[in-house]
């Protein structure tokens, strides 16, 4: 029979099985007899027991060891020609491990094949001590190969080996001739060899040939086979059909084996599928397997990865006996959803059991930690566990190396690359792609680079994480060059390759290229997912382009792609960014609907949505709902108060923060001192301040320090905030400037407005927020010569100012008032019953502010142009066209001015009504006559 080498050309790499654990050479004396004869009696037998190896085959007695390979085949011969007598399996196993001393594995097989397999169980050791002498398992295959076309038949221990092999080493071809041969000749299969024909089709070729083999054999009540299909299926992810095959086993009077229901449940896991893993929890309480550590442990893990704690803890407290991994199990499922707290408790409740925690539950604990958002605590108890003599792994390394890409602590990370290097752990592909996000977050993008060309095992993910790296940073030339590479190297670029190029040309403002792409996906074959369509929506949204994103979304409907999680959270923040509360409110519906209201993410959009929409009350029912909070959805509730003015309130949900375990961070200040400012709260805002590298150890960024200058400015320490901006270790922005600025407007100081005015029209010189700002202070004070000076400037450079314009939703119809343009339709209503309503609110006190007027004209034209404000207008139309009671909501893209702050106080109080006024960032919500904002607006 020709060899085989041609089909196995491609298992050049020598498998090597506990290679420590022979030393063997080949025997190199050579003055010994060539054969000598052996005593037919029983003395032989029980003299090459006790020489046995302990790989379970025999030496002959050490005086009469063979000294070269032609006395072995010699003494092969002589069995041969002796018959029975001379054939026992203790003189086999002697010769076939001498002819693997001497490196002759052909005649070490054939031994094994013809001689010795009816007998020898443990194929295992064979295979195992074959490999250790330096046997390569496709030459057993080659010497089967050449038996069988002389005509040798084998029985079916045999041939499941050889199907076994043939699995092993992706054999497909030779597989199928095996299985040809056996039905060619009518061979009754036992169960032994069905299996291993299950196992061979479902790994060779694909798992629906597998299930049509099981399909067509006779004995459905034999344990063995319906465990081996259900493994077959799992080991190909085909859960459906796993969990479907499990449902119908127990129907036939066959059982389940630990292993199986042990691979199910972590299935169910990682599927999500709680229901079904529910189902198997009772087979098991029926099948009496409550007292098995795996299964148990398994159950744990399967109710936490479906966010069932409660149930996960019933499980463990029901156990009888804990093991290390009972208890690994159990704190993994609460460091899982960030309930560090109660993993620590379990931590300590382990140790008092006297069972020691492995490096497992150090990696569970950090774990938790980051995803609790303690970034700072990883690092802290990763010299925690050092100390105590605990070596970090991959998994530990994978956890630090993220933690320290959310603290952008790049000497750290290079540190921790150097401990990488050290150790060996650079083989790990998570912990290289972990690498590469750490330097790529951290604008290192060419030691990203670096690792990638290093990594020795390169995957898909690798390439993946690379190529989107690349295009969060907009260098597309790269990312494609990355592309062109893959395709040169014979990796096909799979979706996600495609959608980070989507996600980046989307997040870069460039639509229309991310809609190419996805034209191109189309072209080769690759359908754009859920994942695809998301990445364009959320890209508009960082934008702020509202209405792309929205227009997006109808397109995503109507490729008929169905929304996950993500992207209704960013639905719910597009309905936000654009204050569509309506709209916000059927999105929620559609989460109700769809089971996404559970989700981390979503909830905090909702939060989003309807603090920025006007309804900071519902966005404070929907976080006291949330039951997995993070630190985000705290984040975006201390804001939504901050943006509200309710600075108090915002304190307190801080320091509730805290008293739930959170660790805040640097976006949590953000919060916190937008809130002291927007509400006056100086030395509130002073001691948040203070704290953050004092007590948190959050080094304070640009956005901080601008929300100092806003405060100190805004509550009349200009001095005190221009001493603040000069000790700044930054370099002022254009934030800290025109936080200056807005504060000079405020309290008519002229001389630091100059200051700031001219860093910023350095800084932004097409800003025509700047140039109208200090337009305005000049006007204040009478300097109009200056005022046309600045008006030159700004034409000159071709600065146009933006339109100011108000609207307000109505029956789901959005009803715009701009400066300019067309004026609305029913304008003439509006100025009739605004008359009116200034006409009472006059009785009650009301002045128009003709200083908000920042033009040369008289008083009188000055109250008129007070009247044609956008948002009188806009909250006028919405007295004049909502229910009696219910609120009206207006969005204004600029600046309220003073005047209609107070006039909108006034129309509150006259009228009865809550008015919800968003100018910009944050909301007036007037009531009785009095705004949330306290006056600390401006």
């Amino acid at each position: 029979m020709p060899k085989l080498h041609s089909i196995y050309h491609h298992f050049n790499t020598r498998t090597s099985i506990n290679q420590n654990r022979h030393s063997h050479k080949p025997n190199s004396i050579t003055n010994s007899p060539t054969s000598f004869a052996l005593p037919p009696t029983d003395t032989f037998a029980k003299q090459a027991q006790l020489s046995c190896t302990s790989s379970g085959f025999c030496f002959l007695n050490e005086t009469n060891k063979f000294r070269c390979l032609s006395s072995v085949k010699s003494k092969h011969a002589q069995m041969i020609k002796m018959g029975k007598i001379w054939n026992s399996d203790d003189m086999v196993k002697s010769l076939i491990f001498h002819y693997l001393e001497f490196r002759d594995f052909t005649s070490a097989a054939k031994a094994f094949f013809l001689d010795f397999s009816r007998n020898y169980a443990d194929w295992s050791s064979f295979l195992e001590d074959y490999e250790s002498f330096g046997g390569e398992v496709q030459e057993l295959l080659e010497v089967w190969g050449e038996l069988h076309g002389k005509g040798v038949i084998f029985r079916s221990r045999i041939l499941t080996i050889i199907l076994k092999l043939c699995t092993k080493l992706m054999a497909f071809w030779l597989g199928v001739e095996v299985h040809a041969s056996l039905i060619k000749r009518g061979f009754d299969f036992d169960v032994h060899l069905k299996c291993a024909l299950m196992n061979f089709y479902g790994k060779c070729r694909d798992v629906e040939s597998a299930n049509k083999l099981f399909s067509e054999v006779s004995d459905l009540e034999d344990d063995l086979l319906w465990n081996e299909i259900i493994m077959v299926n799992l080991r190909n992810e085909k859960w459906e059909n796993a969990i479907k095959l499990f449902r119908e086993m127990q129907f036939s009077s066959a059982k389940a084996i630990s292993r199986t229901i042990v691979k199910m449940l972590q299935a169910c896991a990682k599927v999500g599928a709680f229901h079904e893993g529910k189902q198997i929890h009772g087979y098991v309480l029926k099948s009496a397997l409550e007292s098995n550590l795996s299964v148990c442990n398994c159950l744990i893990s399967m109710y936490s990865r479906n966010n069932k704690l409660e149930l996960a803890t019933r499980v463990f407290d029901s156990m009888k006996d804990h093991n290390l991994s009972s208890w690994n199990s159990v704190i993994s499922s609460y460091t899982g959803l960030g309930y560090v707290d109660v993993a620590w408790s379990l931590f300590n409740k382990m140790n008092s059991s006297r069972i020691q925690p492995d490096i497992i539950t150090w990696n569970c604990l950090l774990s938790g930690h980051f995803t609790h958002g303690s970034y700072q605590n990883v690092l802290t108890l990763l010299r925690g566990m050092q100390s105590l003599g605990f070596r970090p792994n991959a998994s530990s390394v994978s956890v630090v190396l993220q933690a320290v890409t959310e603290l952008r602590l790049l000497k750290y990370g290079r540190e921790s690359h150097g401990y990488i290097l050290r150790n060996g752990l650079d083989y790990d592909l998570y912990v290289g792609t972990s690498l590469m996000d750490m330097y790529v977050k951290n604008d290192c993008l060419q030691n990203a680079q670096e690792v990638f060309d290093n990594m020795k095992n390169r995957n898909i993910v690798a390439w993946n994480s690379l190529i989107s790296g690349y295009c969060f940073k907009g260098l597309f030339v790269n990312a494609k060059k990355m592309l062109n590479q893959m395709e040169e190297e014979e990796i096909k670029p799979d979706l996600v390759s495609w959608n980070s190029l989507v996600s980046g040309y989307s997040i870069w403002g460039q639509s229309k290229e991310a809609l190419a792409i996805i034209h191109h996906m189309k072209n080769s074959g690759i359908y754009p997912n859920v994942v695809t369509w998301t990445s364009l929506i959320s890209g508009s949204l960082q934008n702020e382009n509202y209405r792309e994103s929205l227009k997006f979304f109808i397109q995503m409907q109507q490729e008929d792609i169905k929304p996950n999680s993500t992207t209704m959270s960013s639905l719910l923040r597009t309905c936000g960014g654009l204050g569509l509360l309506q709209n916000g409110k059927e999105i929620h519906c559609l989460c109700l609907k769809n089971g996404f209201i559970e989700d981390a993410y979503v909830a905090t959009g909702l939060i989003d949505m309807y603090s920025k929409s006007g309804n900071l009350k519902s966005a404070h029912e929907v976080f006291r709902k949330s039951a997995n909070k993070t630190l985000a959805s705290w984040n975006c509730m201390i804001m939504g108060f901050a943006i509200y003015g309710n600075g108090k309130e915002a304190i307190l949900l801080f320091h509730e923060l805290l008293e739930t375990g959170f660790q805040p961070d640097a976006i949590t200040f953000t919060a916190l001192l937008a809130a002291c400012k927007n509400s006056g709260l100086v030395e509130e805002g002073w001691k948040y301040f203070d704290s953050m590298s004092t007590d948190y150890n959050i080094i304070p960024t640009i956005e901080h320090y601008s929300c100092m200058v806003d405060l100190l400015g805004k509550a009349g320490y200009l001095d005190e905030a221009w001493d603040f901006i000069r000790t700044m270790p930054f370099k002022p922005d254009a934030t800290i400037w025109g936080a200056l600025l807005g504060s000079c407007r405020i309290h008519g100081h002229l001389e630091y407005a100059e200051i700031a005015s001219r860093s910023l029209f350095k800084l932004e010189p097409c800003n025509s927020a700047n140039y109208n700002l200090m337009m305005n202070l000049l006007a204040m004070s009478n300097r109009w010569e200056d005022v046309e000076r600045l008006r030159h400037s700004m034409d000159e450079v071709g600065v146009k100012s933006v339109l100011v314009w108000s609207w307000i939703q109505i029956d789901q119809i959005v009803h715009v008032f701009s400066a300019e343009g067309a004026p609305h339709p029913a304008m003439g209503e509006i100025y009739f019953e605004l008359y009116h309503l200034v006409s009472e609110m006059k009785k009650l006190g009301y002045v128009p502010d003709t200083r908000c007027v920042y033009q040369d004209i008289d008083e009188e034209e000055k109250g008129k142009v007070l009247l044609s404000h956008t948002e009188k207008l806009a909250i006028v139309y919405g007295l004049m066209k909502t229910k009696s009671r219910a609120p009206i909501r207006v969005i204004k893209n600029t600046r309220v001015c003073s005047d209609c702050h107070t006039a909108a106080k006034y129309m509150s109080l006259v009228r009865g009504r809550e008015i919800f006024l968003r100018d910009g960032a944050r909301f007036h919500h007037f009531r009785e006559g009095e705004c949330s904002c306290n006056d600390c607006w401006q």
